[in-house]
């Protein structure tokens, strides 16, 4: 049986990361892993991201400046790719990360730049999605 909040999950995922990303985690995961794919896929995007009252680009801007500022740098680029394929614009992302200095302070803001820097240039060398903005 379909479960819709789940489909519309895989679907938003699928549109920021990539479907052979997401499609990776989700079919690799076994009795340890599962639930946790399931709370991300059905909570955490089929739920809340999928609601309308803040579009997607917004929403990952905050999602970007929170990983930052929590220190989760190895969801950072996750995300920072996630924000460009919802619109987010490089520029956006260095002013967020302008901003990010004065709440977060440089190393984390310098962090920021650094994974921005290399998610920009895999882009640009055409590994995963393209940017949608250029």
């Amino acid at each position: 049986m379909a479960d819709p909040v789940f489909e519309r999950g895989l679907e938003i995922r699928r549109s920021m990361f990539g479907a052979e990303t997401t499609d990776a985690q989700v079919n690799a995961r076994d009795e340890f892993t599962d639930d946790l794919q399931d709370l991300v896929t059905r909570y955490c995007f089929g739920s809340v991201w999928a609601r309308e009252e803040l579009p997607l680009n917004l929403r990952s801007m905050l999602t970007v400046a929170m990983v930052l500022a929590s220190g989760r740098d190895s969801e950072l680029k996750l995300h920072i790719r996630g924000a460009i394929a919802n619109g987010v614009t490089r520029t956006e992302l260095r002013e967020l990360l302008l901003q990010s200095i004065m709440y977060c302070g440089f190393p984390a803001a310098v962090g920021g730049f650094r994974a921005a820097r290399q998610v920009f240039d895999e882009i640009d060398r055409g590994e995963g999605p393209p940017d949608p903005t250029r």
